[in-house]
C-alpha cells in the first residue's frame, strides 16, 4: 500500500513561491547585466590605468591588436569584454609571470584555462607566436599599470574611507582588527617587488 503525497500547506506554497520569484529575478538580472557588459563600449567599473611604453611595449601593443587579442580582451579601452580586461594587469603581475603565461598558460596558471592552452582552444595560437613577439606582448601587458584605488588596482585608495572603515568595523572580527595591518597604511609595492 503506497502513501499518497500530501498537498503543500498554504505556508509552504507561499515560501516556495517567494523562493521561485527570487530565483527568476536573479536569473533575469544576471542576463541583463551580462548583456549590458558584453555590449558596452565602456567597462562597468572605472579602471584608471596609466602606461609608459618602452619601444618593446609599443611593439607589443601593435602585435596584440594584429594577432586578434582584442577579439576577446580589452586593453587601453580597445577590444571587447568577452575575456579578461588587461588594463592594470601590470600592477598585479610581473613581466616574467605574463611571459610565462603566454608561453604555457595552464602550467603557469596551475589550472585549466578556458581559451588559452593547447589546441583546439581558441587562443592556442598565442603560445605558438615567435618568442620575440611573445616577449613584446608580455612587455606591453606588464606596462599597463592601474592607479591605486581603481577597480583593477591591487590596493585600495589612499587615505581613509568611511565606507571601508564601516565595513571593517561591522564585519571584521575584533581579533582580525588587532592581528592584521590595514593595507591602506602600508606603502604601495609594485608587482615585481611582491614576486
Amino acid at each position: 500500500m503506497s502513501k499518497k503525497k500530501q498537498p503543500l500547506k498554504t505556508g509552504e506554497k507561499v515560501l516556495v513561491s517567494i523562493v521561485a520569484v527570487f530565483v527568476v529575478l536573479a536569473a533575469i538580472s544576471y542576463v541583463i547585466l551580462e548583456t549590458v557588459r558584453l555590449n558596452s563600449d565602456k567597462p562597468l567599473f572605472e579602471t584608471k590605468t596609466s602606461f609608459d611604453f618602452t619601444a618593446e611595449g609599443a611593439k607589443g601593443s601593435q602585435i596584440f591588436r594584429e594577432e586578434r587579442c582584442t577579439s576577446c580582451h580589452r586593453a587601453l579601452r580597445n577590444g571587447t569584454n568577452m575575456g579578461l580586461s588587461l588594463d592594470g594587469v601590470g600592477s598585479a603581475r610581473s613581466y616574467d609571470w605574463i611571459y610565462s603565461f603566454l608561453k604555457d598558460p595552464e602550467n603557469t596558471y596551475q589550472a585549466k584555462t578556458i581559451d588559452h592552452g593547447s589546441a583546439p582552444k581558441e587562443a592556442a595560437y598565442v603560445a605558438k607566436l615567435p618568442d620575440e613577439d611573445l616577449q613584446a606582448v608580455a612587455r606591453f601587458i606588464s606596462q599597463l599599470k592601474a592607479e591605486q584605488g581603481s577597480s583593477s588596482a591591487p590596493v585600495p585608495p589612499e587615505g581613509r574611507s568611511e565606507f571601508i572603515d564601516s565595513m571593517v568595523k561591522t564585519w571584521a572580527p575584533k581579533e582580525w582588527q588587532e592581528k592584521y595591518e590595514d593595507v591602506r597604511e602600508k606603502p604601495v609595492q609594485s608587482a615585481a617587488e611582491e614576486q
